[in-house]
């Protein structure tokens, strides 16, 4: 399987157009949050994804809420938002957990979940699946501009817990687009720009 995941565009057009402009060369695309910027602009990023036929996963960020985001992508027919759910997708099982993990020190616009809140979120991830998360899990994708570990302990007992095929994530900025991984699971903190993602067929 193909995959193409990004994270993180907050309504920058050039972005939105450069993912729908490479969509058509994978089998499924993943969008893990951050679609718009502070509970604003999510409606015109949507716009351009929209134009996306192949099948596409995403999770809202920080800067969107479920409601929000689903709202925004009912006219989107190729799309599937998932939150605290999962989706069985060409033969892989695809489980999503959303906005800042955990809360952010960003105040009431941010769309965030205590670890608390994200473990009974995580209950119901099966294991092996791709699983797509706004927030890292801690130590892998989520250094600062500090050196600090940001990431969420709830994910990092998902990933020991259930050995996931891949981890797809965003959210710590200076971490965007790197590859790393926890316990030999690939962890992927994809940024705006786009990666390609190849899983082995099971």
């Amino acid at each position: 399987m193909k995959l193409l995941v990004f994270s993180d565009i907050h309504n920058d057009s050039e972005a939105a157009r450069h993912i729908v402009e490479q969509s058509s060369n994978y089998d499924v695309l993943i969008g893990a949050g951050d679609f718009g910027v502070m509970r604003r602009n999510l409606q015109t990023c949507i716009e351009t994804l929209r134009e996306i036929t192949t099948p596409t996963v995403v999770v809202p960020g920080n800067n969107e809420s479920i409601g929000e985001l689903t709202k925004a992508c009912e006219d989107w027919s190729a799309v599937r938002v998932i939150h605290g759910s999962g989706i069985h997708l060409l033969g892989r099982d695809f489980y999503g957990v959303v906005g800042g993990i955990p809360v952010t020190p960003f105040g009431s616009w941010s769309y965030d979940f205590s670890e608390q809140e994200a473990r009974k979120l995580l209950r119901a991830c099966p294991n092996g699946a791709v699983l797509v998360s706004h927030s890292p899990p801690l130590g892998a994708g989520d250094i600062s501009e500090t050196g600090a570990h940001l990431g969420s302990v709830a994910l990092l007992e998902t990933v020991e817990r259930t050995c996931p095929a891949l981890v797809v994530c965003g959210h710590i900025h200076p971490s965007s687009g790197t590859r790393s991984s926890l316990d030999k699971v690939p962890v992927i903190n994809a940024g705006p720009g786009g990666l390609e993602i190849e899983l082995p067929d099971d």
